[in-house]
């Protein structure tokens, strides 16, 4: 069982899409995308053994791929982590958020975009699970995520007043939690 995942591993599984969508540009979202702006994060960050992506250009195709590379899959079986299709309407993101994409480009011939720390930040504030306040926690101890540049992210976010309720009181609480470190 792996205990965290790695930029190799993220290859591993874009390969094995790329060779039955024949794709070669994939988008990461959640909490494996900090891979893409760090190829050593704190491994709080990196804990979960599941993907999130979608082929960059077509991000409906990622659902045909879960037989193959999803949960329960043959790949997932031999290698202890999968794919989870996603869509790029899911998670809660600032306006432009495409534009911070970070591109890694493989010796594969595979692009993998993965979405910047701080967007994902904005997202996990606005789920407010507990392992996503983890995630962006130790994304803050290391300075990998900065409270300022996600206030701002959450300026330009679509979200109802309730959901920004949350994501201001969490961050409150994260400024706060900064300070007695």
């Amino acid at each position: 069982m792996k205990e965290h995942l790695s930029i190799a591993d993220i290859e591993m599984l874009l390969l094995e899409a790329s060779r039955i969508i024949h794709h070669t540009e994939f988008v990461i979202i959640g909490s494996l995308s900090v891979l893409g702006a760090l190829r050593e994060p704190p491994r709080a960050m990196v804990m979960s053994i599941d993907v999130d992506f979608y082929p960059k250009h077509d991000p409906g195709r990622a659902f045909d791929l879960m037989p193959f590379i999803g949960e329960g899959s043959k790949f997932n079986h031999q290698h202890s982590y999968y794919a989870d299709a996603v869509s790029p309407f899911l998670p809660t993101l600032p306006e432009d958020w495409e534009e911070r994409l970070i591109p890694v480009r493989f010796d594969s011939g595979i692009t993998a975009f993965f979405l910047s720390p701080n967007d994902t930040a904005v997202s996990k504030y606005a789920r407010g699970e507990e392992r996503d306040r983890r995630w962006i926690r130790a994304g803050l101890q290391a300075g990998i995520v900065n409270l300022s540049v996600v206030q701002y992210h959450v300026l330009h976010t679509v979200m109802e007043h309730e959901e920004k309720a949350l994501v201001r009181r969490l961050i409150d609480e994260d400024e706060d939690w900064l300070m007695t470190r």
